[in-house]
Formats: C-alpha cells, structure tokens, sequence
C-alpha cells in the first residue's frame, strides 16, 4: 500500500487548490450541519413546551389555540376530572388561556412589524403551573391590571417591550412591561403573558379562553382523562399530551427549514465535488512522473486508485471538519422566526447532536470519494512507461 504522508504532502504542496476544495467542502458541511441544528432546535423549542403528565385541551376540530374558542365555564369541568392532579390545597391542577396574535414595529427595523403571540393566563397561577417559567427581571404582573411579562426571547426585538416600557395591547389599550422570564428555552420565551381578565377586556372576549391545560395524577393518567372528556359530545373538546400538541405545531416550519437547507446543500454539494474532482484531475496531471514511477516500484492499479481515492477523502475530511467546527459556533446564535401554526416570532437555537455532526462529517467524506473516484481511475489506468515520458 502506498504511504499516506504521500498523500499528505501532496495537499500541502498544491496550497492553493487545497485551500479552495477545504473551503467549499466546508461550506456545504456548515450548512448542512447548521439546517439540521436548527431544526432540531425547532422541534426541542416546541417540545419543551410541552409535557407528557400534561393534557391540552381544544374546541373539537381545531388545530392551535388561534382556531379554538371554549366557554370559560368549561374550564372548572375539566379542571374536575379524574385523574386531574391536585395541589397542597387540595384544589385541581390547570390553567385556561387566551390566545391572541398581535403586530409589532420591530426594534432595528421600525417600519416592518411582527406577529407576536399574547397568553392571556391566571398570573396568580401560572408560575406555579408551569414551575420552569421563572421571572428573570422585574417582577410579576398584578392581576386585572394592564401590567404584563414578556419571555427573554422578545428583549430587544420588538420596540416597547422592556422593563418599565409600554406598548398598545391593542388598539387605545396600552400594557406595561413589568419583568422578563425565563421558561427553560421553550416556545413560551417568545411570548407575552397578561391577566387573563386583562386580555378578555382587551380583546373583546369576555367569558372566553381558547384552551385549557390540567397536570395529570401521571403520564399514565392520560387516556383515562382523555376517554372521560372526549365521551361527552356536548361539551365537543378534544384532547392531546401537552408535549404532543407542541411538537405538532413545530412540524411546519421544521419541515421548511430541513427543505430550504437540503435544496441549498444539494447545490453547493455539486460544487464542492466538482471542486474536488477538478483538483485531483489537477493532481493526476501534475504528477505523471511520480505515478509512472509508483507503478514502475511495483504498485498495483488497485492500490494507486486506492492512494488517490484516500487522497481526495482526506481533502474533504478536512474540509468537514473545518464546517463541523464553524456551525458549533452558531449555538451562539438565537434566531427568530415565523411558526407557520401560530403565525407569530418564535426564538429557536441552534441544537446540535453527536448524530448532526458525525452526519454532516460524514458527509463530506462522501463528497470526496464521489469526486475524487474519477480522477483515481484514470490515475490507475496511466501506462507507466506513458507516465513517465511526460
């Protein structure tokens, strides 16, 4: 077998076309790796939404709490359902809430505005409901005022929301931030909560909420509420897991970030494996002398195609390290963008997994022993007595 170090100083003495593969390689590595990261925080945003001890609540037939609209009597009957968990105090576990999107100017680009999502909640209630929301900066709002928190995800983005700043809720309705909180890096920090009562006067939804979420006993308690609420067709509510729920409203944008990325990947993967084979066609040209010589040593065709087959994957290897290295740094980077369910901004982050990055890796390599296979045949091929009259 032909020494690797030949391969190696072979890159090193072709600097420039090295530099130029590395690079292309590592552009489509990055990318590719970077698509998956976010759609992995995507779906890990949404889901630690969500629990699986936790039970969503909806009108029957509608997909997300903007469709949804229940009578907030109906929030004390399932809230009194077995199976639902109770407190110290004996009284049940659950919240019903109002969701309603509202536009805002955005803070760097103040003529463009945004959807933004408002949850009209039991403010009293709901940090103990969801013990992961914690208030970071500021303090709670006080019930049945105009005083509200917005998630960490919202600082700095939107004009008006910041402590001790104020924004319309609505149209001559305005609200006051009071705190920033913390939920954990779920949806929830892409949102505004408000009194519920706050919220229903606002938007003129008096007695309404669009869902209701109850703490089961256990995960295993779920089919049982679910049987017990679904079997009264009067009252037409459907249930799902919280953490199900959430995943779902997760899939659309997800899917649109996988696709846009695998479009761009298959693109620029072209590229870079053109780019490969156009060095290694380079490195075959430039060093007839040498494979005449290799073969004339007593090298098989089978182990100078191998040499350069190893020649060109090494190139690419390196240049997927060089991407794997770059998207780690942007789990640095929080971006914001539009969840197709709620069209509203939701902050994601970039997620990365052992299995993203050794993938993306992965896939690299396999650029390089697609443009490099060419390139090493018609080296193998090479007479060696040809080679060396060149």
């Amino acid at each position: 077998m032909i020494p690797i170090h030949y391969n190696v100083r072979s890159l090193f003495v072709r600097k420039a076309t090295t530099i130029a593969t590395v690079l292309g390689v590592g552009l489509v590595v990055f990318v590719l790796a970077t698509s998956q990261m976010l759609a992995n925080g995507i779906s890990r945003t949404m889901g630690r939404s969500g629990a699986l001890d936790r039970a969503f609540v909806l009108r029957q037939g509608a997909d997300a709490e903007l469709s949804s609209s229940l009578e907030s009597r109906l929030v004390g009957l399932v809230k009194a359902t077995p199976g639902v968990k109770k407190g110290p105090d004996g009284a049940p576990l659950g919240v019903g809430e109002l969701a309603v999107v509202i536009a805002l100017d955005l803070a760097d680009r103040p003529e463009q505005v945004s959807n933004v999502l408002v949850r009209g909640t039991a403010i009293e209630d709901v940090f103990r409901f969801r013990a992961d929301a914690r208030i970071t900066e500021g303090r709670a709002p006080k019930p049945g005022t105009n005083e509200v928190v917005i998630g960490r995800g919202l600082v700095g983005r939107f004009r008006g929301l910041g402590v001790g700043a104020t924004f319309e809720l609505n149209k001559n309705r305005p609200a006051q931030v009071v705190g920033v909180f913390d939920a954990s890096g779920s949806s929830f920090e892409s949102e505004i909560w408000v009194d519920i009562d706050t919220a229903r006067a606002a938007f003129g939804r008096p007695a309404l909420v669009s869902s209701i979420t109850v703490a089961l006993d256990s995960a295993a308690a779920y089919d049982g509420v679910k049987a017990t609420i679904e079997q009264d067709k009067q009252l037409g509510l459907q249930v799902t897991r919280e953490s199900e729920y959430y995943e779902k409203q997760s899939e659309g944008t997800r899917d649109f970030v996988t696709g846009m990325g695998a479009a761009i990947v298959f693109f620029f993967s072209v590229g870079a494996m053109i780019g490969a084979m156009i060095t290694m066609y380079a490195a075959v040209a430039n060093r007839g002398r040498e494979i005449g010589t290799l073969r004339a040593l007593g090298f098989s065709r089978a182990q100078v195609l191998l040499s350069f087959v190893i020649e060109a994957g090494l190139l690419t290897l390196l240049g997927g390290v060089v991407g794997v290295v770059a998207s780690l740094g942007m789990t640095f980077v929080k971006f914001s963008m539009m969840n197709f369910q709620t069209w509203s901004q939701v902050t994601f982050g970039f997620e990365p997994t052992p299995t993203i990055l050794a993938s993306a890796l992965a896939a690299g390599g396999l650029m390089g022993l697609i443009g490099g296979l060419l390139p090493a045949i018609h080296a193998a091929r090479l007479s060696p007595l040809a080679a060396m009259r060149d």
